[in-house]
Order: C-alpha cells, then structure tokens, then sequence
C-alpha cells in the first residue's frame, strides 16, 4: 500500500507544529495569479462590455418577438447594453471596498432588475388585450420571477462573501 510522503502544513497531528506556529501573520497567502496585470486591466473592461452586448441583444430579440428589426429596436438593445455595461462595471469596481452584505444585496438588486426588464421585453407580456385582469397578472408573475432569481442570486452571493472574506472584506482564500 502506497502512502503520501510527509509535507510541511499537512494534516494535523497532536503535539506541536512548528511550521504554523513560525508564521509571522495569520494571512493565508493566495494562490499566483496566472494571468498578468495587463490581462486583468483589459479584462475589467471586456468583461462588462462583452456582457452587456449579450444583454443588449437578448433584450433587442425578446422585444421585437421575431418581427423585423427596426431602428427603435436597436436602439433599445444599444440603450440597454451601455446601461447593463455601465452598472455592471460599478458594481465590480465600487463592490470589494463594501461590506459583504451591502456587495450581496446590490448585486442581488442589478440580478433581479436586470431579469425583470428582460422578462417584460418578452413576446407574452402584456400580450393580452385590454387593461383588465390579464396585465395585472402579468406583472405579478413578472415580479414575482425577478424575486426569485433575486432570492437565488442572494443567497449565491451571500454565502460566496462570507466564505472568502473576512468581517473588515478582506479575502481570505
């Protein structure tokens, strides 16, 4: 039977551990970035931009439901792109220097509005004829969609904040 050969950090054994009591500070040194600091300026740029190009189209191809494509309708997917961008790239840049609840919540917020435009751009919404109970109906189910994707995003987000960082924000993996 083979076995792992003994490394300095490994598994705890009873006694003492000189290798964890030699630590200057209780920081866990993370892992080396692979990429370069050129490649994650650019990329905190693309990022966002790529993302809210995808948005822009979705919400351009959900609004015009098949039709032809019009100029008001590349004008919206134009508006929502730059808009979804410009949110997107706040929340990245403004999101670390807050704390992890307030960083969960706003993204939980960007999520779900983000969902809900894009849900009543859709075809089916407000399909039906008329003020009457058919569009109040609609509304409800379109809100009650972006809660729950906002209640997912939530609860993704606050247990990725509170596993990584600790209580002042700074990471700690």
């Amino acid at each position: 039977m083979a076995h792992a050969a003994p490394t300095p950090g490994g598994l705890s054994r009873p006694g003492r551990t000189p290798e964890v009591e030699g630590r200057s500070t209780d920081v866990v040194r993370r892992p080396p970035d692979v990429f370069d600091a050129r490649t994650h300026r650019i990329a905190r740029v693309a990022v966002p931009v790529v993302l809210g190009l995808i948005y822009g189209y979705w919400v351009a191809a959900n609004n015009r439901a098949g039709g032809e494509i019009t100029g008001g309708n590349l004008l919206l997917g134009f508006v929502s792109a730059l808009v979804f961008a410009v949110l997107c790239a706040a929340l990245l840049m403004l999101g670390p220097r807050m704390p992890r609840e307030l960083h969960a919540l706003l993204w939980t917020a960007f999520v779900g509005c983000a969902f809900g435009f894009l849900y009543t751009q859709s075809g089916s919404f407000f399909a039906t004829q008329g003020a009457g109970q058919g569009r109040h109906d609609d509304v409800v189910r379109s809100v009650l969609m972006s809660l729950a994707a906002s209640a997912v995003t939530f609860a993704v987000f606050f247990y990725r904040y509170y596993t990584r960082e600790d209580a002042q924000g700074r990471r700690i993996r």
